[in-house]
């Protein structure tokens, strides 16, 4: 397979690694020119500046979206077009402008879309969504999900006041940024029916976009969830509760640890993560994923109408901050 990368920043390096270890070596660079890390990370691979021309001259089965947020519709609409499989870094876009010409592009040429929310390929989640969805802790009632990171020390060797996550222009914030959870807490509990926000920049970092923001989620089933985002917390911190009328799921990153409450044993039950499991683990599958997808094995596990929901959603939050009232999804 030919595989084409726009953007490569850490996470189109991630990506090439990747596809490196899957033994995939057809692999063409469009770069900008604007990377902030070294140059002989990339040695050996054909590089390009069009994406029109890479497109024309390699012909790629697939291209992986990993520009800044507000510049990927301009790698993925002509992508789509030319019938490519495409890896979607998450969020799909900055705004809702232009997704339904992608989306109706996608069904044209027949094009599989695979978003890049990585932690659906986490086993704690994958743990939590066989208990959920198996009745394990009963009806589910509520959920809370706190992810704060200290955004300096995201990416050490670069300004963060010129990274993306920390640009409006770029398609920066904080709800944009650190969208996860708006993608798997409707994936481990089902649909959301309305949403109320609160974003604001508070802390002392040089930024142009909000910092921090408070979430609250009415699902269709009728339970209520909230969610905490910030740019500003030291030492980091990812976790979710989920509260059901027979128990509860607890799920941390710092040791990926999943451990669910069942009110009729009395005890906790504790999945722990594989031998040898790291971070990158995720990508990894992830990859392995999309290399399927791209074979027409299977479909994508994250499709691109997922994405459009989590755009929805955080438009929904943004525009809810501004009214001061919540929206209703349907």
């Amino acid at each position: 397979m030919k595989f084409l990368i726009a953007g490569l920043g850490s996470i189109g390096r991630r990506h090439l690694r990747n596809l490196e270890a899957l033994s995939q070596k057809e692999i063409v660079l469009l770069r900008s020119g604007k990377a902030t890390l070294p140059e002989e990370d990339l040695t050996g691979y054909p590089q390009e500046s069009d994406l029109k021309v890479a497109l024309e001259k390699y012909k790629p089965d697939a291209v992986i979206v990993s520009n800044p947020t507000a510049m990927h519709l301009q790698v993925a609409l002509p992508a789509v077009q030319a019938g490519c499989a495409i890896l979607l870094e998450k969020p799909i876009s900055h705004s809702m402008d232009g997704l339904d010409r992608l989306q109706k592009e996608a069904e044209n040429s027949a094009s599989k879309i695979l978003v890049g929310f990585q932690f659906r390929f986490h086993p704690g989640l994958q743990a939590a969504k066989g208990w959920i969805s198996n009745g394990e802790i009963g009806r589910v009632i509520s959920a809370h999900v706190h992810f704060g990171e200290y955004l300096p020390a995201w990416h050490p060797w670069e300004d963060y006041r010129q990274s993306y996550a920390a640009r409006a222009d770029m398609g920066g914030g904080v709800v944009l940024t650190q969208s996860h959870a708006l993608d798997y807490l409707p994936w481990l509990i089902g649909r959301l029916e309305s949403v109320w926000g609160f974003t604001a920049k508070l802390s002392d970092l040089q930024v142009d976009v909000e910092d921090t923001a408070k979430v609250g989620l009415r699902f269709e089933g009728g339970a209520l969830g909230s969610l905490h985002l910030d740019y500003n917390q030291q030492p980091p911190v990812h976790r979710f509760e989920v509260v059901g009328t027979n128990g509860s799921i607890h799920w941390d990153l710092a040791d990926g640890i999943t451990h669910m409450y069942r009110s009729d044993q009395m005890d906790w039950l504790t999945s722990s993560l594989p031998p040898g499991w790291e971070r990158n683990t995720m990508f990894l599958e992830e990859m392995k994923h999309f290399l399927n997808v791209v074979s027409g094995d299977i479909q994508p596990l994250c499709t691109l109408e997922d994405g459009f929901r989590v755009q929805r959603l955080i438009q929904a939050i943004h525009d809810s901050n501004k009214s001061g009232q919540a929206i209703n999804l349907k």
